[in-house]
């Protein structure tokens, strides 16, 4: 079902993918694939999730910056840097996902994973700030309906989004003055 599914991606994009055509592509009944993925937001998330495995281990296990043995701030700027070109290069899938189910992201295992990674940073970078806050506050530019209003609509690069990134960071790099 997912190579059916994502042969429909790739062919006519993420707005093609249907339930009934999963079905159609695999011969298989429509109530089988509902029962496997329940809805299309399902099914455009378990076609996200092989490349969301592979930068999950980027991320908690590859090497530097990236990887755990950068410093705090580095790596947190090496992820949000490599969370902006995935979301650009998926944008159009995880916009398709957004739009399907606009919620869904936040109770997904890859945004509770990339959550607590981002807290995890933050806290060693300002112990005494509010991580777990902070942590969606630096993931929030990378929704992919917000990157699509400002790659797309406004024209802004891909590069002046990770500049924007780097300012946010610098004023968590400062010193806390509590």
């Amino acid at each position: 079902m997912l190579e059916a599914a994502a042969a429909i991606v790739a062919e006519k994009g993420p707005a093609a993918l249907t339930m009934n055509a999963v079905a159609h592509a695999t011969g298989i009944g429509v109530g089988t694939v509902y029962r496997r993925f329940g809805d299309v937001a399902q099914l455009l998330f378990a076609l996200l999730d092989e490349r969301e495995k592979r930068f999950q281990q980027a991320f908690m296990s590859g090497p530097p910056p990236l990887g755990p043995e950068a410093p705090p701030l580095q790596r947190l700027r090496a992820f949000l840097h490599a969370l902006a070109d995935r979301v650009a290069e998926q944008q159009e899938m995880m916009l398709a996902a957004e739009e399907a189910a606009p919620l869904a992201r936040y109770d997904s295992g890859a945004y509770g994973t990339m959550h607590t990674h981002t807290a995890m940073l933050v806290a060693r970078i300002r112990p005494d700030a509010d991580a777990a806050l902070l942590a969606h506050m630096l993931l929030a530019p990378f929704m992919p309906s917000l990157m699509h209003r400002v790659t797309r609509i406004e024209g802004r690069t891909l590069d002046g989004v990770k500049a924007a990134t780097d300012e946010l960071l610098l004023g968590l790099a400062r010193p806390s003055t509590a």
